[in-house]
Parts: structure tokens; sequence; C-alpha cells
């Protein structure tokens, strides 16, 4: 194992040497032109969708997209139902009515999310802020950072800043290393954590000296996304082993989509390759309600089957938190499949894994009083028992 990592690792940094990220970038597909082979009628559907939400298709996903099949491929490719879709809401957790400077959400008392680059490495279809990622409602520049910077260094209360965007990895290094800077030098900015799809879409964005800079600023933490299994290539591994060997705990929000990963192996298997490359499954998620991404939307028992099944067929590990994040800026809510049968003063009846009914007895509340209780000096409880000395 460690010979054939020496090899992706060879073969990976060779690459890197013959072709930049920015490269790769710069060669990506934004219209149906680029996309040979397609009928018509759907290349015309195509550019309908483009003229309102952008498309970017980057070599690397393109050719994950050709070798994986429509899984793959459903995620970047436009679909005209993006447009007939009259399901949705243009901003469905209320992200505008929560910032109080462009660009940035306070949504929670002790964090925020900080919006920093309008520009992804490929505009996923199913994007929550579609409304305004790679568009120019998305502006962002010098001024609304500092607007940001200015904001968290006058409320105190927030403790933790999440950087996302669009995707902040897209950022040269010496851009977001100044952000970061700023961040750590707010004195109550505990921790830091940025959202990035680029270990998954563009891993060779992940160069050494990316990791080098980003391990200056722990605590530092990177939550990723993966949907699907055969999105974690050997260039993904790696550039997740890139990260990690840097000392930043990695985790992952997978979403639910219907037709590429709504099957509970899918889904299993996703989970446990995510853990053997250190990344832990962080959530699953609902699909939110952005419009354009109704086709994309599952029933909520399929996301509670799932969990019912991951849950004691798997290590704990690789098993996320079930969430929906609630429309119009209610927050993450947990969806738990039901295990309890009853519950009163006496015991708890439940149902575990395998269907089987399981009670466990229900301890007594402990009486509320003033002060603890003395103890007398032989070491014995009031009313008779024994308490070990240590």
């Amino acid at each position: 194992m460690k010979l054939k990592n020496r090899f992706y690792s060879i073969i990976f940094l060779y690459k890197q040497a013959m072709i930049s990220w920015q490269k790769l970038l710069g060669n990506s597909i934004t219209d149906a032109g680029g996309l040979p082979g397609l009928p018509r009628e759907t290349v015309e559907e195509i550019e309908k969708v483009t003229r309102v939400y952008p498309m970017r298709i980057n070599p690397y996903y393109l050719r994950l997209m050709r070798q994986a099949g429509p899984a793959i491929s459903r995620q970047a490719v436009p679909d005209i139902r993006e447009i007939r879709d009259g399901a949705g809401m243009t901003d469905p957790l209320d992200e505008e009515n929560l910032s109080p400077v462009p660009n940035l959400v306070h949504k929670y008392p002790d964090r925020v999310l900080f919006l920093v680059s309008g520009q992804c490495a490929m505009y996923c279809r199913f994007c929550t802020r579609k409304r305004k990622v790679g568009r120019p409602e998305m502006a962002i520049s010098d001024a609304t950072i500092r607007a940001g910077l200015d904001y968290i260094e006058t409320n105190r209360q927030v403790r933790e800043v999440l950087l996302s965007g669009g995707d902040p990895l897209l950022l040269a290094d010496r851009h977001l290393e100044k952000i970061l800077r700023s961040l750590r030098r707010i004195p109550h900015v505990e921790v830091i954590r940025i959202g990035t799809r680029v270990p998954c879409t563009l891993p060779q964005r992940v160069t050494a000296g990316l990791a080098a800079m980003l391990r200056k600023y722990h605590p530092l933490y990177i939550n990723t996304h993966f949907n699907h299994p055969a999105e974690i290539t050997p260039e993904a591994s790696l550039a997740c082993a890139v990260l990690a060997d840097a000392g930043i705990p990695l985790g992952c929000q997978t979403v639910l989509l219907r037709g590429i990963n709504d099957d509970r192996e899918i889904i299993r298997d996703l989970m446990c390759r995510l853990v053997r490359i250190r990344v832990k499954p962080y959530y699953l998620f609902q699909a939110d309600l952005a419009r354009g991404t109704d086709h994309f939307r599952t029933p909520i028992d399929t996301g509670l089957e799932i969990m019912r099944h991951l849950i004691g067929r798997t290590s704990g590990l690789a098993v996320p938190t079930f969430a929906v994040d609630a429309p119009g800026g209610g927050g993450k809510i947990p969806l738990t499949p039901d295990y309890i049968r009853s519950l009163d003063e006496k015991c708890l009846r439940f149902t575990n894994y395998q269907g089987l009914q399981c009670s466990y007895p229900n301890p007594p509340g402990i009486p509320q009083t003033d002060s603890a209780p003395s103890l007398p000096e032989d070491g014995t409880r009031p009313g008779g028992g024994c308490i070990l000395a240590f």
C-alpha cells in the first residue's frame, strides 16, 4: 500500500510540475460548445440555462465525468429543469437578511460565515448560492473583505469564522493568507474554518506551499465536499493527505442528491472511503430549497433510511449527521431515525439497529438542593452505605 501511495504521489507531483492549477482552471468549459457529441436540443437547453446560471467544468473534473458517468456529470452539466423550477426559493437560508455587511452572514451568536471568493473550480448545479456564485451579483472586493474583518473585530461574541464563497481556495495563496493573518490578529477569534470543494473538484490546487501556509494559522479546520465514491480519486486522496499531514482536521459535508447518491450502499461506500483518506464524515444534508435545484431533492424518508443502514453497520467514525438547513435562516436541524419506543420515569424502551427491542432503566432525578449534603467523618453516606476514598 505504501509503495502504491508513493507511486500516486510521484505521478501527482509530476503532473503538478507540468501544468498549474491556474492553467487547468483557465481551460475550463463554460458553454455547451465545449461538450462535444451532445444532441442539438440538449445544446440549446444548456445555452438557455447558462444565460442564468453559469457553467464551469475544468479538465480534471471533465475527465472524471467521462470515466464515472452520469452520477458525476449530473453535478456539473446544466439541466433545463434549473430554469423551470417553480418550487425553489431565491435565497432559501435568508442569508441576505442576515448580512449586517455585504458577504458576511451572522446567523448564530458565536460564529459568522464570511464569503471571500465568488468563484468555484466547478459550478455545482445544486448550489445553495447559485443565485450569485460566479455571477456579478457576488461582488467581492478589498472593500467588502475589509468591512467583514471590521465587523468581526467589533463583535466580541464571534469566536469562530467560516470562510466560504464561492471557494476560498481559489484565492491566490498570498490573498488567502492576508485574510487569515488579519483574522488571527483578532483576539476573540478562536477557530477558523474553510469550506472548500477544491480537494474534490480541482485537487491540483492543494500544493505543498498552500498547506505550509495554512498550517501557520491553527486552530484551522477544513470542511470539504464529496458526494460520490467515484470522486475519491488518487489525486483527491493525495490532496487530502497533504492537508491532513499539515495537521488540518478534515470534515466532509455531503449533499443527498436524487439520482446521484440517494442509495444506502453508495453513501456507505462513500463514508468508508472518506475515513480511509482521513476525512471525517460531518454532515449528510437534505438538499436546500434553492431555486433551480428541485429536481435534486429527495424525500426525507430516503435520508432517514440511509442513516438506519449506516448506524450499527459501520464505524461511528463513518456516520455523519443527517440534517436539514431550515428555510428562512432557522439553522441546521439534525434528523435522526426514530429508535425510541417509549420513555417514562422508570424505563427507556427502544429498538436497536437490528430491529431488536431493548430497554434501559431510567435513573431517578437528583433532587436539587442549595448545598451538597455533608458526609460523616467515618466516610459513609447519610442513611448508610460506603463511598470510596482516593
